[in-house]
């Protein structure tokens, strides 16, 4: 056994690989958020433009 294994519980170990997980999950979920919220913006967007112009 190495010495940072042995130091760090199983328990504790699996805690952190979940938080990170976790922690990955919500910034993927925000970058897709942020993401569809400027293509509807766009889309609105245009709309406006090419009722104005028409």
């Amino acid at each position: 056994m190495n010495d940072e294994t042995a130091e760090q519980p199983k328990g504790k170990k699996k805690a952190k690989d979940r938080d990170s997980w976790i922690e990955r999950g919500v910034m993927i979920r925000a970058g897709f958020y942020i993401f569809g919220t400027h293509i509807v913006a766009g889309w609105v967007m245009l709309l406006f433009y090419l009722g104005q112009h028409k």
